[in-house]
């Protein structure tokens, strides 16, 4: 069971980086086509009807298979080469992109479907080709497989028109208005799998915790990034051999090797097989991603906002978009109800202890380093209070309004003694309007 939990918590972390990288889908693609080259050219060979619907004007002459060669031949030759130069130039700009916005962006671009389309098609053109190549032969007898070349003359035309969509798509996908819209999308997306059900306020979560005499630390066996956690294995480890488990390190915390991951109540209880079967529910990489990690799609937005507002950049209108999106992500999270960190099994008998973001500390995450670093930028620092004032009025929660509230007074704060006098009274003109519109509501 332990080798069976392993294998399933590993396969889904290699699905989750295979699914959005340059290698499953691509290579799908490919193996597709060259396979339809190869079944087509043998078809076509074993049934001469399927070849009499081709135009004679495409092949005048049916015996020469030297025609098909070269066609084929030019085809694969020529797409190689497009695919060279394209993706070249293409990982050059991704370079510089990543070297002027954040280097985590990277993530967002191998990613991108429409990339990975692009080099699926034009590699599974090669692929075709190249697998319908042998079918064309002089000898014994000559064969020309006219449908399979005029396939291949198809895809050509295919590739000349979504090497241009791809340009196009590039050439937009490269905008960081794009980039910072498109990591707020995947957050979001983390977010409806993750905290799918609304907020309720009044709802308490019980955090009761009983004695449970001893504690066994399970010590981490790898060093990286916590990235999933597979909650309802640990849930069921738990009822199963009666005992509680306390996660030490929430969903993007570093791990080294020998520090403790987590505690085990009732320690006397925890076997070495239980130990790996608790640790096999964790999935531990060099990596942070977007599997649970809500925060480190915040975090993508906020280093391209530090960047933009740096000395050397000097580019608000990128920090103001990007605190915009901020405010759009931290809408959504309050109006979620947060992961469970306490879980019962059954009711009223505590099971596991898991630490998740809170809040607070989405917040500090999202806003505290962008409103340190903008204090004299007036115009980003309105922007800050303008999301502030954004996310009070869809929060109903008294105290989430009282702390926006401080944020903005903070900001302002900070602002003092760096901005002109008629800049600080744009500031406190808003925060006084934030101020009115949060006690109007309570």
């Amino acid at each position: 069971m332990t080798v069976f939990q392993r294998l399933r918590i590993r396969s889904r972390a290699a699905m989750y980086s295979l699914r959005g990288g340059f290698l499953v889908r691509p290579f799908l693609i490919a193996a597709f086509l060259g396979f339809s080259g190869a079944v087509l050219s043998a078809k076509e060979e074993s049934t001469p009807a399927l070849s009499a619907w081709i135009p004679a004007a495409l092949f005048p002459s049916r015996q020469d298979p030297q025609v098909a060669q070269v066609i084929l031949g030019g085809i694969a030759a020529s797409t190689m080469t497009v695919v060279s130069i394209v993706f070249a130039i293409l990982l050059m700009t991704l370079t510089l992109a990543s070297t002027q916005f954040s280097p985590r962006i990277l993530i967002s671009f191998v990613r991108d479907r429409t990339t990975q389309w692009t080099l699926g098609i034009f590699l599974g053109t090669f692929s075709y080709c190249m697998a319908a190549l042998p079918a064309a032969r002089s000898l014994p007898h000559p064969f020309l497989p006219a449908a399979t070349v005029t396939g291949a003359m198809l895809l050509a035309v295919v590739c000349v028109g979504w090497l241009i969509f791809f340009i196009n798509h590039i050439s937009q996908a490269i905008s960081v208005n794009h980039i910072v819209d498109r990591i707020a999308r995947e957050t979001e997306w983390v977010m409806d799998e993750f905290v799918p059900h609304p907020r309720e306020y009044s709802q308490l979560e019980m955090t009761d915790m009983e004695p449970a005499g001893t504690e066994a630390s399970i010590l981490s066996r790898v060093s990286g990034y916590i990235r999933f956690v597979d909650v309802d294995r640990l849930l069921g480890l738990a009822r199963m051999h009666h005992v509680r488990v306390r996660v030490e390190r929430r969903v993007g915390h570093y791990v080294p090797e020998g520090i403790p991951l987590m505690s085990v109540a009732r320690g006397e209880r925890v076997t070495e097989d239980l130990a790996l079967e608790l640790l096999a529910a964790f999935d531990i990489g060099p990596t942070r991603t977007l599997q649970q990690d809500v925060e480190f799609g915040v975090i993508q937005i906020v280093d391209i906002a530090l960047r933009a507002i740096s000395p050397a950049v000097n580019d608000p209108s990128t920090a103001i978009s990007c605190v915009d999106q901020l405010s759009r992500v931290l809408i959504r999270w309050v109006n979620r109800a947060p992961p469970r960190s306490h879980l019962y099994s059954p009711p009223h008998v505590l099971r596991v202890v898991l630490p998740w973001i809170t809040l607070d500390e989405l917040l500090d995450t999202a806003f505290e380093q962008i409103r340190h670093y903008s204090a004299s930028d007036v115009a980003v620092s309105l922007r800050l209070l303008r999301a502030f004032g954004d996310i009070a009025r869809t929060a109903a929660d008294a105290a989430l309004q009282a702390a926006l509230l401080a944020r903005a007074r903070r900001v302002v704060g900070g602002c003092t003694g760096r901005l002109a006098e008629d800049e600080l009274a744009k500031l406190r003109q808003r925060l006084f309007a934030l101020e009115s519109a949060i006690g109007a509501e309570a």
